[in-house]
């Protein structure tokens, strides 16, 4: 699980030297247990369209060939199979054909998931790593293209999409879901359970 320092907001009449606690952390824990990975660090409303936009957009990466990932045979499959994944990432063990369908299931599956903010940090995990193998194939085949000031005919560098979609997963990786999401109502409904308990003790 990966940590991150976070500060808590203060509110009106919070003493200013309030302790800072670490997401993961026994401070931030309840005495309960409860399983952080649905816990938001910040549950900002911008959150919500932004982690339903990127998980909507990112449905299509993973379906070439077809409605569905994975379409063995299909044209597209097939080309992002010799055209990239063979060159580019020879260096993977097993079939190349294992690896793109890999590719395609998480970018399907993954951003589905992430649209409806369920176990949303395992899967921007996931996603990351798509995106990084996608920065790292473009910078591989076109270089840096001059970045940060250089100007291209199709006025994006090549590796500028996934680099942004990358830093998007990287936020809920570390964020959570946030509002909106199949993640918070789990945890509030375990929260609540789990506070109920503790009345009761």
């Amino acid at each position: 699980m990966v940590n991150a320092f976070v500060t808590t907001p203060l509110r009106i009449g919070q003493n200013r030297n309030a302790k800072l606690r670490v997401w993961g952390s026994k401070e931030e824990s309840t005495s309960g247990g409860l399983p952080e990975v649905f816990k938001t660090v910040t549950s900002s409303v911008p959150l919500a369209p932004l982690r339903i936009g990127a998980g909507l957009l990112m449905i299509h990466h993973g379906s070439e060939g077809g409605i569905g990932p994975a379409n063995f045979g299909t044209a597209e499959f097939n080309g992002f199979v010799d055209f990239i994944v063979k060159p580019y990432f020879s260096f993977l063990p097993g079939p190349p054909e294992t690896w793109s369908a890999i590719h395609d299931l998480v970018e399907f599956f993954g951003g589905a998931l992430l649209t409806v903010g369920f176990l949303t940090r395992p899967v921007a995990l996931s996603l990351l790593g798509t995106m990084m193998g996608a920065v790292y194939f473009h910078l591989s085949s076109s270089g840096a293209q001059g970045f940060p000031l250089g100007h291209v005919p199709n006025y994006s560098y090549d590796f500028e999409e996934p680099t942004l979609y990358a830093l998007i997963f990287l936020l809920f990786v570390f964020n959570g879901a946030g509002p909106l999401s199949v993640d918070s109502i789990i945890y509030n409904k375990i929260s609540l359970e789990d506070d109920n308990e503790q009345d009761s003790e």
